[in-house]
């Protein structure tokens, strides 16, 4: 089959940083779909995973953890899916990623793909859409019910992937008001797009930022890059018993600094429950199930915002270059081989 891969960490510009090449189909498990890729989309964790992790020598690690496609087998205990079924995910850290033609996938953490979506629309969603999801209602646990709270979320990075949807089911499903940070007219517009109640610029101290809206704190904060650049301001900005909750990886952070408001700090990676196969792994089954919904419903809507066309090395490449230089906005996305 087709795949896209690499066989050392390499800069991107690097001819070879990722390759065309044929790899065997692979076989699944018993609780496994083997899925036909339509379409995947390109998240940062792609370019942290190339950049820092090489593989054995002599071995092709496929990268893509964003995938729509058509079920073309079940494993042997597979039981939520049938041959035939549209299904999109954002599949498992450790096992081989999607820019394949074929790929393997626990059923417990995929869905159905909404009815209304285009595989390509479809591939944007999954990881950001699980992230965001288990940040708001997981880790900071903020209801979802939609009841005026009085309370307020300050998203940091609310343009990118997590941030896009984020925004969209703070402003669809809860009662907060929510504040985004954009630092360019283009990304201010998307936020506010997406339903941002107020923006302020990351460029500027965060706190500084609030109080010219007439905001002296906010309850929540979501923090999606460069939480170590932005600490300080995050907790002057935070109410005192405020909650923060981080996506990306600082390389150190004065936690002492929450003491004083006894602010606590909560941690999302996606991939927990898969990786460590926890008891509870078939919710992100539930949560695809719940957010398919949603977007039938209109409620939500795709953050696909740059196509890229098939998806081969050379596509794959401009996507990764793009998210390295920070300025993506929303998702990019990439379908057929």
């Amino acid at each position: 089959m087709k795949a896209i891969a690499y066989y050392q960490s390499l800069p991107i510009s690097h001819p070879e940083a990722l390759q065309d090449v044929q790899l065997p189909e692979p076989v699944i498990g018993e609780r496994d779909l083997l899925v036909e890729v339509k379409a995947v989309s390109v998240n940062p964790v792609d370019v942290k995973v190339r950049a820092n992790m090489a593989p054995e020598a002599g071995q092709a690690k496929v990268l893509g953890w964003d995938a729509a496609g058509v079920v073309k087998a079940v494993g042997a205990k597979a039981s939520l899916f049938q041959v035939g079924d549209r299904v999109w995910y954002a599949g498992a850290l450790h096992r081989p990623g999607a820019n394949s033609e074929l790929h393997a996938v626990d059923e417990r953490i995929v869905g159905r793909m909404p009815d209304s979506l285009d595989f390509e629309s479809a591939a944007a969603l999954p990881l950001t859409a699980i992230t965001a999801w288990e940040l708001l209602f997981d880790r900071l646990q903020v209801l979802a019910n939609g009841a005026p709270s009085g309370k307020k979320l300050l998203i940091v990075g609310a343009a990118g992937g997590v941030g896009s949807i984020m925004l969209q089911l703070a402003r669809q499903l809860t009662g907060l008001t929510v504040i985004a940070t954009a630092s360019r007219p283009e990304t201010q517009a998307w936020v506010k797009d997406l339903g941002a109640h107020q923006v302020i610029d990351h460029r500027q101290p965060l706190s500084q930022e609030l109080k010219r809206i007439g905001m002296a704190e906010v309850d929540y904060v979501a923090s999606l890059n460069q939480t170590d650049a932005h600490f300080a301001e995050i907790v002057a900005a935070l109410a005192p018993q405020g909650k923060l909750a981080l996506i990306d990886d600082p390389a150190a952070l004065d936690v002492s600094q929450l003491k004083r408001k006894s602010i606590s700090l909560h941690w999302e990676f996606m991939y927990t429950r898969s990786m460590f196969a926890t008891d509870d792994q078939i919710e992100q089954h539930k949560l695809l199930t719940e957010l398919a919904r949603l977007v039938d419903a209109g409620i939500v809507r795709s953050t696909a915002a740059e196509r890229f066309g098939a998806i081969n090395a050379a596509n794959l490449k401009r996507a990764h270059a793009l998210l390295e230089s920070n300025a993506a906005k929303g998702k990019i996305v990439l379908s057929g081989f």
